[in-house]
């Protein structure tokens, strides 16, 4: 049988694949700078979310502050693992889901502590190991939850092997 996935990849299919990876990165990288550090996002964010929520007090705000950025972590780079994954699943045919998966997991992590390693040259951002396994953790989070989805909405996804 022959499926999409055996035609030849034309430039359009490449720009359709690694797009998104690389508009993920490049917002990476823009989050990255010393224009997104906690001292400089803690007011929008609390602006948002006093108009949301009511105001906060100092103390608190800090903590909630604290939570956002770290889901921001969490989200941001399981969406950009999501991207990696589908592709490579577009750019490999003959890998089978786990190796799209794994391979995803490790360029996650690679950009991950290039960012971290980036932040630690900048004045006022740190760069923090626990960050990078935060990030991984996003990013297995949200394989594994499209994974699910996978399983739980087609029969036959793809006629590929998982």
């Amino acid at each position: 049988m022959n499926t999409s996935f055996e035609e030849p990849h034309t430039f359009s299919h490449w720009v359709r694949a690694w797009f998104p990876v690389a508009i993920g990165i490049l917002v990476i990288a823009t989050e990255s700078t010393e224009y997104f550090g906690a001292d400089r996002t803690s007011g929008p964010l609390r602006w948002v979310w006093e108009h949301l929520f009511g105001a906060v007090s100092n103390g608190r705000w800090g903590m909630i502050h604290h939570y956002i950025r770290k889901a921001g972590h969490f989200t941001g780079y399981g969406l950009v693992a999501l991207a990696w994954l589908r592709a490579l699943w577009m750019s490999f045919p003959r890998f089978t889901f786990r190796q799209d998966s794994a391979l995803a997991l490790l360029a996650t992590a690679l950009i991950a502590s290039a960012d971290e390693i980036h932040q630690t040259f900048l004045p006022n951002r740190t760069g923090l190991a626990r960050d990078v396994v935060l990030d991984c953790c996003g990013a297995i989070m949200m394989q594994l939850v499209f994974f699910l989805f996978l399983k739980l909405t087609s029969r036959n996804w793809l006629e590929r092997p998982i």
